[in-house]
Formats: C-alpha cells, sequence, structure tokens
C-alpha cells in the first residue's frame, strides 16, 4: 500500500480520508492518512483509551494543545498520550493542502470527550475514526453524564 496516492475511502469537505490499518487489517494498530484542505478544523478532543500519533507527510499542520499550538511540517511528528495530556486538535491555517498519518493504539471500548463542544462520547466494537462509525458510537452533552 502506497499511503501518497489520491485513493480515499470518504470525502467530505474540508478532509479526505483514507482507512490504512482497516485496509491492511490490523488488529492493535489502527491508521488513517488525511488530507486536510485549507481551512480545515478538525475535532478539539482526547480519549481515555486510546494513543495517537501524528505524521505531517505533506504541507503545514497546526496541532492545537491545551496550553499552546505549535505548526508542524513534513515529517515532524506529535504524540498525543491517552487522557487530559492528549487534548489535541489538527488545523490547516495554510493555504495549500496538507497531508498527515495519524496513528491510533485500537483499543476498545473507548471514551472521547470533546469540550469545546461539551460532549463526551462512548465507542465499543472498534474505534472511533473521522468518516467511519464504530458499531455502537455515542454522543453525550457533559452535563448528562456520570461523574464519579
Amino acid at each position: 500500500m502506497n499511503i501518497h496516492t489520491d485513493d480515499w475511502d470518504v470525502e467530505r469537505e474540508t478532509v479526505k480520508i483514507r482507512f490504512v490499518g482497516h485496509a491492511l487489517g490490523t488488529e492493535l494498530v489502527g491508521g488513517v492518512v488525511l488530507e486536510l484542505a485549507p481551512g480545515h478544523r478538525g475535532p478539539y478532543h482526547l480519549h481515555h483509551g486510546n494513543e495517537e500519533l501524528a505524521l505531517v507527510l505533506a504541507g503545514a499542520v497546526t496541532v492545537r494543545r491545551e496550553h499552546d499550538e505549535r505548526t508542524l511540517g513534513p515529517g515532524e511528528l506529535a504524540f498525543f498520550p491517552r487522557g487530559r495530556d492528549g487534548l489535541h486538535a489538527l488545523e490547516n491555517r495554510s493555504q495549500e493542502p496538507a497531508r498527515v498519518f495519524l496513528l491510533s493504539s485500537k483499543v476498545a471500548p473507548d471514551v472521547s470527550e470533546r469540550p469545546e463542544e461539551g460532549l463526551v462520547g462512548a465507542f465499543a466494537g472498534d474505534v472511533p475514526t473521522l468518516g467511519r462509525d464504530a458499531p455502537v458510537e455515542h454522543f453525550f452533552p457533559v452535563e448528562s453524564s456520570v461523574r464519579g
């Protein structure tokens, strides 16, 4: 499989997605190639069950974190651990498309938070991937979630 081809599984207004991990039949490591159009703003989120690693293949990608942001170029990496320290969003603030190879662990079930939207998500049967739903995927308002 060549991750530099334009063979997309999902095409949306500001993002194109290729399911690399699913296509290769991976069990424990997930992967997608994303092409982010200029102006793309990915969801600001974290995962409680899965880690993510983003490798910029082309263009410039801004990684927004809780306390800072950084623009990455080709060959640069960003790591997002599980939990609050992994809170992030991928954005393309440039005038050119950008490509990212996003790897993640495939722990299911997983719980995700989207604090700017006030949402908590629960996933089972697969891991959440942009453009492809897990067999069980539900988002709930934070105020309705159970807090310990």
